[in-house]
């Protein structure tokens, strides 16, 4: 069965669609949508039969983390087991945003979430659409590209139509998404927080407001 296909308006989405995407999410289906990178496999990070449909769908290796979205700060809150000072910091000026930081795990956390390392990564999305998909649900989802592991990222709801709609059950078409870079990701479980993947955000950003909490730590 191929997925349903849903268009919607990224500013003033139909009620009665995201309704029915939050129900579907919350029911362990698999839902793609639009991201301030490319597009995204989203399932609720509380359904392991879900999680473990996402790994088999994009073939991904086991003990590879899966990167989520959260609704607010609370929710990352609950998720993690530590949040250290530069967080509060790198949180204030880029999220909502593309730039992925990576915590410690809270042990609630799923092994499927964190691949066995203990650690999530986890961002707010500045898209509309992922932002009032995971507002309306409540609760986090999975962030990984929507493609097949090692594959094409997809900027398109056609994109994604092509390559997985025989796997998933529900496509957002919320438009072209940038497709230039993804997230960035960036480890906050090391001293110092290391760059695992530049993307959308650059290293020249990140590093001021690394300096400045040394320093305002140092004070």
């Amino acid at each position: 069965m191929k997925a349903k296909t849903f268009q919607l308006n990224p500013y003033k989405p139909d009620r009665a669609i995201m309704s029915e995407v939050c129900s579907s999410l919350a029911q362990g289906l698999i839902v793609s949508y639009p991201t301030e990178t490319f597009y995204g496999l989203g399932v609720s990070i509380y359904s392991e039969s879900a999680l473990e449909k996402i790994f088999a769908i994009k073939g991904r290796e086991e003990g590879k983390p899966l990167p989520i979205i959260i609704p607010d700060i609370t929710s990352l809150e609950e998720l993690t087991s530590n949040i250290p000072d530069i967080a509060n910091v790198l949180i204030k000026k880029f999220w909502p945003g593309g730039l992925t930081l990576i915590f410690r795990a809270s042990p609630r956390v799923s092994p499927l979430i964190t691949g066995g390392t203990g650690t999530i990564g986890v961002r707010i999305s500045s898209h509309p659409l992922a932002q009032q998909i995971v507002s309306t649900l409540g609760m986090p989802i999975t962030a990984t590209s929507a493609n097949l592991s090692g594959g094409k990222t997809c900027s398109t709801a056609q994109e994604v139509y092509d390559i997985l709609s025989d796997k998933i059950d529900i496509i957002i078409d919320g438009g072209r998404t940038e497709g230039l870079l993804p997230s960035t990701v960036l480890d906050l479980t090391q001293t110092p927080p290391r760059i695992v993947r530049e993307g959308i955000i650059g290293e020249d950003k990140i590093h001021p407001h690394l300096r400045e909490t040394v320093s305002h730590n140092g004070a």
